[in-house]
């Protein structure tokens, strides 16, 4: 199983590229991906297959994948219709199409994902394929992006069956922690009851009925149209729609004697099976005709799957076989239509059974299993469907006949809409508005025809040989009760009964419906008795964007003081209000254990006031990081030298970027207005204060049992081979936070270059051969060049003391930077102490030489320095895999060279070194933004010339 997910992916990484050496013709081999992983289906078909890859125990999310009966019917459509259609891609499409090798990669990365969907046993795991489906489905929806009508489809089936999957995520949840497991398999096995559960089964069914199109939240899918008709082909008709149905069809063994399941399941899926289908009747595109059809088809399946026994599950089972054999020929028809006539309305469509006999042949077949005409699959699926829900016992007697006089209506609707797009499609009929490529149409090629050939005969075929279908499908069925009824098999003949008679009606009333299509024709629908759903999707969202607008304009009114005042009163009240509620018991708390604390606790509470009194923003500034530097002590007399150092590289690094935007910011803070405010805001800052405070004291006050960090120097000794539990801790055991929060830094590097820069980044930092030489430029007093990028600054603004003292000390604070790199993992420091050192560094050349000497410097362009450092911090990941060791953990390589003797290398390292250059390329990015660009906007005003940043 895994490694037909892995073919997949890597098939759909190739595919672009196949397309463009080879064209349309890459579709060839791409379909041989499907192909053969087919071929391992059919070899471990009657076996149960598992695999079982711990991935994150602690959050239930191993990788755990279940091939079963179910499992292999579902794949059997996956992959075998997934080969059929990609063939049938080489013809569709033409050399030039554009996007064509995205599109490639998409069909084959969505029949992989459809694959794992199936074969997961861990509900997260599967959830996760479920949006993966859902995302590509968004983009092959759109693919044509130039298209308004496209875009707003793939819109609204994204916005419809993502919403759908949260509910599903929430009950998902439910369930797992009520159950106490995320298996499907022990789920189902010993399904959990009570009214929890039970509306945990809502939320699953919303997210099911939503990807399977069902009434309410249908209406997606005829507007998913818009796609090319291979991806209506597969996802619309064989695949993507399925996996509602096939998650209800998996439940079901389990929950459906629950509440909520039949009611839910049952009236939808029979609401939908006759409102679609006679919403078709008023569809003149063939596509549109099969997308209704589509949804009245699902809504049967549901019907079936969702009631719950064995002789139910049969019928069901043996139509979504059906279904997606019939449903997929006709698409495919549909797409050679319009293909070979520019045109799908059947207004303008007429003779093409003449031009076409072979494609005629082909549709009717379909249409033939589709309406459930005998001999096809789809008769003897239907006849099955209909004597399942006369005999079922899981139904009162009223409500099974309730049911069956709907699938009766409904199938009625089917027969009529399957006449209409045989009879609009090839009939010889007289039009008012008759296409000219209509008449010029050409014949299809044979392996045009070939796809839905195939699916149209192994329908008929399939008919015949229903015993071979009821042995695919039995198994799984097997797992419902049966409720005593009497063994029954899949076969074309079962003698005159109540079904076959049903059947004559479903068929003389589908014809006579036909007949009668003028008259309801002439019916008009423009206020549907039920309202439209695609009007009322729209509404909502509007509605929605009005409330977002109303909101946002009263939350945010663009004050700073007053958002960030409503963000701390919220800090404020909430936690206090629940301290005072639920906490009954007392403090015990010490202010300080030495008297340095409490020297240091007034002199930060000093500068804290201070900064709050200073009007001049640079004194306030120093004072704000008196307290940080405060902060820092503390950490180093509780013994934490790691975190000491790190808040005060990063304190005085925070100096050196609030002093570059003071620069351009008025010297004196202009507070004259906020004179009232003054006292609320005292208020607000001591009420904050205090609030931490108390939550602080509470916090220690809640430990009652030894701290876990006694455990951590073992632990990162033995199991990250490192002394240094800080570093350790970020690099190994919660490296994926680590890798998470330097993605944030290089977003914000990447955010403020973007603000200053707007367009482009301007590559790496100029260089003194860079300059511009003038009289004026240079300055060549002193004999001596101790900072090349000196000699192009002002001498009024040149300090000669900085620049010998800077030109002395920088090799040492690099190779400081070094040593904190190499030595942080058994002792303080470590990638982003080092970095942080790196940064000052390059700070102190820069305040000393300028802009140029920035460039001299660091001749690297920062963004190519983030890159660099994000690849070696996610690429530890894959090493360490590679040397068996979990992701993102330490691989300890052990080795005795000549000279040096005895190494012990941990791949952490290249982590810590990717987090080192993210570090750097951080501090290079904001001092080129905040320090060199603005300098050269000054240097280009001072001679006259105004630049835009």
């Amino acid at each position: 199983m895994l490694a037909i997910l892995l073919a997949h992916a890597a098939a759909a990484l190739l595919a672009p590229l196949f397309v463009r050496w080879w064209g349309r013709n890459a579709f060839f081999p791409l379909a041989l991906v499907p192909l053969l992983s087919l071929i391992w289906v059919f070899g471990n078909w009657g076996t149960e297959q598992n695999l079982n890859i711990e991935w994150v125990p602690g959050l239930s999310m191993n990788i755990d994948m279940r091939f079963d009966a179910l499992a292999a019917i579902m794949s059997l459509l996956v992959l075998g219709i997934g080969a059929l259609i990609l063939l049938y891609c080489a013809r569709y499409f033409e050399d030039d199409e554009p996007r064509l090798g995205l599109f490639a990669a998409e069909m084959v990365a969505f029949s992989g994902a459809m694959f794992g969907l199936i074969t997961s046993d861990n509900m997260l795991v599967l959830y996760i394929f479920w949006e993966i489906t859902t995302v590509l489905s968004f983009l092959l929806v759109g693919h044509y992006a130039e298209r308004a009508s496209s875009r707003r489809a793939a819109t609204q089936a994204l916005l419809v069956t993502t919403a759908g999957g949260l509910a599903m995520l929430v009950g998902i949840i439910i369930l797992g922690q009520v159950s106490g497991t995320y298996n499907l398999s022990e789920l189902v096995a010993d399904a959990p009851g009570g009214w929890l559960p039970g509306v945990a089964i809502v939320l699953v069914l919303i997210g099911a009925l939503s990807k399977s199109a069902i009434v309410p939240l249908h209406f997606w899918l005829p507007g998913a149209m818009a796609a090319p008709t291979p991806v209506s082909g597969y996802l619309h008709a064989a695949a993507m729609v399925k996996a509602g149905i096939y998650l209800v069809a998996r439940l079901a063994p389990g929950f459906a004697d629950s509440g909520p399941w039949r009611a839910t399941v049952i009236s939808l899926g029979l609401l939908s099976m006759i409102l679609a289908g006679w919403r078709a009747l008023r569809a003149f595109d063939l596509k549109l005709i099969l997308a209704f059809g589509t949804v009245s088809q699902l809504g049967f399946l549901m019907v079936l799957v969702g009631i719950g026994s064995e002789k139910a599950m049969l019928a069901g089972l043996t139509m979504v076989i059906a279904h997606a054999m019939f449903k997929a020929a006709l698409f495919m028809v549909v797409g050679i239509i319009d293909h070979t006539t520019g045109t799908r309305d059947i207004r303008k469509l007429a003779h093409l059974g003449k031009k076409a006999p072979w494609l005629a042949a082909i549709a009717a077949l379909a249409a033939a299993s589709m309406a459930g005409l005998p001999p096809m699959l789809g008769f003897v699926g239907k006849e099955t469907a209909l004597s399942a829900v006369i005999s079922t016992p899981t139904l009162d007697p009223t409500v099974a006949a309730v049911v069956v006089a709907g699938l009766v209506i409904g199938s009625i609707l089917t027969v009529t809409y399957s006449i209409r797009f045989v009879w609009g499609a090839f009939a010889r009929k007289q039009l008012k508005r008759a296409s000219p490529s209509v008449r010029a149409m050409h014949a299809p090629s044979v392996l045009f025809l070939a796809a839905p050939a195939f699916l149209a005969v192994l329908g008929l075929v399939a008919g015949f040989a229903s015993s071979v279908v009821d042995h695919i499908v039995s198994p799984y069925a097997g797992t419902l009760p049966s409720y005593g009824q009497e063994p029954y098999h899949l076969a074309l003949w079962h003698g005159f009964n109540l079904p076959l008679a049903l059947t004559v009606v479903v068929v003389t009333g589908g014809v006579g419906l036909f007949i009668a299509h003028r008259v309801v024709n002439r019916l008009k629908f423009e206020h549907p008795p039920l309202g439209n759903a695609d009007r009322i999707y729209d509404n909502v969202l509007k509605y929605m964007d009005a409330l977002s607008i109303r909101l946002t304009g009263t939350t945010q009114r663009g004050s700073l003081p007053l958002t960030q005042g409503t963000i701390l009163l919220t800090l404020v009240l909430l936690p206090m209000i629940v301290l005072l509620v639920g906490q009954d018991s007392g403090l015990d708390y010490t202010l300080w254990n030495t008297p340095l604390q409490l020297v240091i606790g007034v002199i930060m509470i000093a500068g804290g006031l201070g900064a709050t009194v200073m009007r001049n923003r640079l004194a306030s500034v120093i004072l704000v990081g008196l307290t940080g530097y405060g902060c820092g002590v503390i950490f180093a007399i509780h013994g934490a030298p790691d975190l000491a150092l790190t808040q005060f590289l990063v304190e005085t690094l925070t100096l050196v970027v609030f002093v570059l935007v003071l620069r351009k910011l008025p010297a004196e803070v202009d507070d004259r207005g906020s004179a009232g405010s003054r006292a609320p805001r005292a208020v607000l800052a001591v009420a904050v204060g205090a609030t931490v405070s108390v939550l602080g004291a509470f916090a220690m006050n809640a430990r009652n049992t030894a701290p876990v960090s006694l455990l951590l120097p073992d632990a990162a000794y033995n199991l990250g081979d490192g002394k240094n539990v800080i570093n350790v801790i970020l690099v190994d055991i919660r490296a994926w936070d680590t890798l998470g929060e330097i993605c944030v830094l290089l977003v914000a590097a990447t955010g403020v270059a973007s603000l200053v820069f707007r367009n482009r980044r301007f590559g790496s930092a100029p260089r003194v051969s860079d300059a511009p030489v003038s009289s004026s430029d240079a300055n060549f007093a002193a004999e001596t060049t101790w900072l090349l990028g000196g000699d192009l600054i002002d001498p009024r603004h040149r300090s000669l003391i900085l620049e010998v003292t800077t030109r002395l000390i920088f090799p040492t604070i690099m190779v400081l930077s070094i040593y904190f790199f190499f030595s942080g993992h058994n002792a303080p420091g470590g990638g982003f102490a080092g970095g942080l050192t790196a940064g000052l560094a390059l700070v102190l050349r820069y305040l000393a030489g300028g802009r140029y000497e920035l460039g001299e410097a660091v001749p690297i362009d920062a963004g190519k320095i983030l890159g660099l450092g994000l690849i070696f911090a996610a690429g530890t990941a894959v090493a360490s895999m590679f040397l068996g060791a979990p992701a993102l953990s330490s691989a300890t390589l052990e080795m005795t060279l000549p000279i040096l003797g005895d190494i012990k290398l941990v791949t952490a390292l290249f982590f810590d070194l990717g987090v080192y250059l993210i570090v750097v390329g951080l501090v290079l990015d904001v001092l080129r933004s905040l320090g060199a660009r603005l300098d050269a906007q000054v240097e280009m005003q001072s001679q006259g010339r105004v630049s835009a940043p």
